[in-house]
């Protein structure tokens, strides 16, 4: 496995690219456009449920990385038993 200190440095650049690549920001400009804000906050909250964080957890399973709130145990033992030393 990875160090945790590093997939952590880089993961949170590449959650929020998945999350920009399946956000339909065309169709919300439209809306705002048009001022269809009842379609734009609809749409908002579709984004709310949009698999990316299914996407998310394969991602990281095939790179060997805990998914959910498991790389925080990952971190803190790192720090406990690399970086305390330091």
């Amino acid at each position: 496995m990875a160090e945790p200190h590093r997939f952590k440095n880089r993961c949170y650049p590449l959650r929020a690219l998945l999350l920009a690549l399946v956000e339909p920001t065309a169709k919300l400009r439209e809306a705002e456009i048009r001022g269809d804000y009842t379609a734009r906050l609809a749409m908002l909250e579709e984004i709310k449920t949009l698999p990316s964080g299914a996407v998310w957890d394969h991602y990281c399973l095939r790179h060997d990385v805990p998914v959910g709130l498991a790389w925080l145990e990952e971190i803190k033992k790192y720090e406990k038993d690399v970086l305390s030393k330091r």
